[in-house]
């Protein structure tokens, strides 16, 4: 299962890819972890999915990550009394709280919170953004607004807020109960949408604790404008294009993804960038060229993850998809001018002695020219901050711990092996030659960097730099 590429992908699950034997194919094919998405999804086929993917990762034999995505609330208009109405551009469209069906000049909106907070001079975007509305009069749960297009709105159309903060936290009921029945699996991430503050992260990680990493969806202007606390917040950003492209002026959208990419990587926290990077293989066995491009863009900013949505769950070429991703990835990271622009935006270490471990270890990686990294590590706090410099050697992780080993599925050229935990420095230094050398990362004669941290079993104490060379049957020649 060693793969020829640094960047992860990560493949939803659905109609076309829900069954043991297609996990396994889109695993083979390159997908590192799955998404399940809790919009399309009951608690009784996310166990299902579960134990498909657990079944997977035993007969591979190597890690796999299971991210749990969360719905967040839905907001929509209410019905109409004769199911549609055209709408001219400059009339008059009235929002609000009156719960009969709706015509040419008004509908039911079922969210006071909206209501509430919408203030004059604000957009109202419905039907992903088909349908723009500006508020000129708020009064008496009556939200006034001036239609600015030609459309044709019909029942329950979603609304976009670009320009309202709601006083509404990120989780509901669906997803309460959605968060629990995940928790009580071995998932190792939550991604959460609707994200708008940190603070809606912190609430999350207060219930979720050490269970699984959460995920902050950045689809929402106010997360971008508070990005910097949410990436504090949170153990990983999902750039969920899709409503992030409905709420801002889409020709923004390049700006904030790589805003929101470098930020990122510059916290040493992983990033996926997601939604529409393959979308016409959902119909079509080859993605367009703009499509290749979208996906080398991701992998030459150095982005983690990066995500299929539909292609994987609903299309009709899942593996394809998986496939041309990753080898759209492998092509990118092996053009000459990677490591000119991936090096552009550099990190700088923490004054911790972990961080200067880290940075230790890549300069000598990188100096000596050597054939891989090891680290050693109970939480994957070291192999997250080996990653975060992007080294051009291979990072390979040995952890006694298969959840951290599974947490490390999303994160920028680590390769994660699950070990035994071991008695003396000498044990651990021969067990990272030989596993480095049976998973085909090193050849007799090459030399590798190992760090770990001594007293062993203490997370967070990285302290320990070793450089050693690989003899024979993969020993440790030293």
């Amino acid at each position: 299962m060693k793969r020829n590429r640094r960047i992860k992908i990560l493949a939803t699950l659905g109609p076309a890819s829900d069954t043991e034997e297609m996990i396994e194919k889109l695993n083979i094919a390159g997908a590192d972890a799955f998404r399940i998405n809790m919009s399309h999804t009951s608690h009784k086929k996310l166990n299902e999915l579960y134990t498909a993917i657990r079944n997977v990762e035993t007969k591979t034999g190597h890690p796999i990550g299971i991210l749990v995505d969360l719905q967040g609330p839905k907001l929509r208009v209410d019905t109409f009394a004769d199911d549609k109405v055209e709408l001219k551009k400059g009339q008059t469209f009235q929002l609000d709280g009156n719960p009969e069906p709706g015509d040419a000049t008004r509908v039911y909106l079922p969210h006071p919170e909206i209501l509430s907070s919408v203030e004059a001079g604000h957009k109202l975007l419905l039907d992903d953004g088909r349908i723009i509305l500006e508020a000129t009069k708020v009064e008496n749960n009556i939200i006034t607004t001036k239609v600015m297009n030609n459309c044709v709105i019909s029942n329950r159309k979603g609304v976009s807020l670009p320009d309202t903060l709601l006083p509404v936290t990120a989780m509901t009921p669906k997803d309460d109960a959605d968060l629990e029945a995940a928790l009580k699996l071995d998932i190792d991430f939550i991604a959460l949408s609707f994200v708008q503050r940190a603070s809606d992260v912190d609430d999350v990680q207060s219930i979720v604790g050490d269970k699984a990493k959460v995920i902050a969806k950045i689809e929402k202007p106010a997360a971008v404008e508070a990005i910097e606390e949410i990436i504090i917040s949170s153990d990983g950003i999902m750039v969920a294009r899709g409503d992030l492209g409905v709420e801002l002026p889409i020709q923004q959208l390049p700006g904030i993804q790589k805003l929101i990419t470098r930020a990122s990587r510059t916290a040493g926290k992983p990033v996926i960038v997601a939604t529409q990077m393959l979308e016409s293989m959902i119909e079509s066995p080859m993605p367009t060229r703009a499509e290749v491009s979208d996906v080398a863009t991701a992998v030459y900013e150095g982005a983690d993850a990066v995500m299929l949505s539909a292609e994987s769950a609903a299309g009709a070429y899942p593996v394809e998809a998986v496939t041309m991703m990753s080898n759209i990835a492998h092509e990118a990271e092996n053009d000459p001018l990677y490591a000119d622009i991936i090096y552009a935006h550099q990190t700088e270490a923490d004054s911790t002695s972990a961080d200067a471990i880290s940075a230790a270890v890549y300069a000598v990686a990188e100096t000596l020219s050597l054939a891989a990294i090891v680290c050693y590590t109970e939480s994957g706090a070291t192999a997250a901050r080996v990653s975060r410099e992007r080294p051009k050697n291979r990072i390979l992780t040995l952890t006694p711990s298969k959840a951290t080993a599974r947490n490390l599925s999303l994160t920028w050229g680590v390769y994660s092996v699950p070990v035994e935990t071991f008695d003396n420095e000498n044990d651990m230094i021969n067990h990272a030659c030989e596993t480095a050398y049976q998973h085909d990362l090193v050849k007799f004669g090459d030399h590798v960097v190992i760090t770990a941290g001594i007293p062993y079993g203490r997370p967070g104490t990285t302290n320990m730099l070793r450089i050693a060379a690989i003899g024979k049957n993969g020993k440790c020649a030293d």
